[in-house]
């Protein structure tokens, strides 16, 4: 039987890595995501040659509902819905809380925690008639702990926690689990552009940033790579993680063992 997923935020880093290894399994693949039209093509071309399912992109707004319902509703009519449901769709600002633009924090908690109860509202129905689903929200550690200057995401990811714990009960005799990946700090195009975001917000060099803001906290002292975290995600999406529900799973290189 050919799996479907739609993996939010995956024409790159963590999302791009996830679809890459969901297509090895010959899942159809529903990629999201911005970028220019040449790049998604390359993108999309080198998924489909890993699986013998189909590859769809959709360009859905995760700030916008009614794009991220039509994406939805485009997995339903073309494969019957998604069997596996990835939220991975992220963004990220820093900044003191007293001045935090407002604009900002709608933008991060509208893509971070309110664009997967858009999904997920959407992609239940179809599941619950199948008897068969997996809903795979990545968290953070910024989940669990917190950090200065990131309170939009802090609260966003925390919510996706709450959210992944209420869905994964109201489903839990359905034959879906719902569950987080609650990662450290990933080297990804995201990551990358907070460096020098938190250079300039304390007043410090980059290469202090990496290590002694961000690989300070994780006791291996190295980045997690996106193929762990795609192997995780795999993991959670087989039929062997049928009881592993309503619970996250840290790596964090130790972080918040501490």
């Amino acid at each position: 039987m050919t799996r479907t997923a739609v993996i939010t935020g995956s024409t790159s880093g963590i999302g791009l890595a996830i679809a890459r290894a969901l297509a090895k399994t010959g899942a159809n693949i529903v990629l999201n995501g911005f970028g220019a039209a040449d790049e998604i093509r390359t993108v999309s071309d080198e998924v489909a040659g890993l699986t013998s399912g189909t590859v769809l992109h959709h360009a859905a707004d995760m700030t916008k509902p009614s794009e991220i319902a039509d994406m939805m509703a485009m997995v339903v009519d073309r494969f019957g819905g998604a069997d596996i449901l990835v939220n991975n769709a992220g963004v990220q600002f820093v900044e003191k809380i007293e001045d935090f633009p407002v604009d900002q924090w709608d933008r991060i908690i509208a893509v971070n925690l309110s664009s997967s109860f858009h999904t997920i509202r959407a992609a239940i129905p179809p599941m619950k008639k199948k008897g068969w689903g997996r809903i795979i929200n990545i968290a953070s550690a910024h989940g669990l702990v917190a950090s200065p200057f990131k309170s939009a995401y802090v609260a966003a990811k925390h919510g996706i926690m709450g959210l992944t714990k209420t869905v994964a009960l109201e489903v839990a005799e359905s034959g879906i689990t719902a569950n987080s990946i609650c990662p450290g700090y990933v080297l990804t195009p995201l990551v990358e552009k907070q460096i020098p975001d938190q250079a300039r917000t304390r007043g410090i060099t980059e290469e202090q940033v990496i290590n002694e803001v961000m690989l300070k906290g994780q006791p291996t002292k190295k980045f997690i790579t996106v193929e762990q975290v795609a192997s995780l995600a795999l993991y959670l999406a087989s039929d062997d993680a049928a009881q592993i529900t309503g619970t996250h799973v840290s790596m964090d290189g130790g972080w918040t063992a501490q």
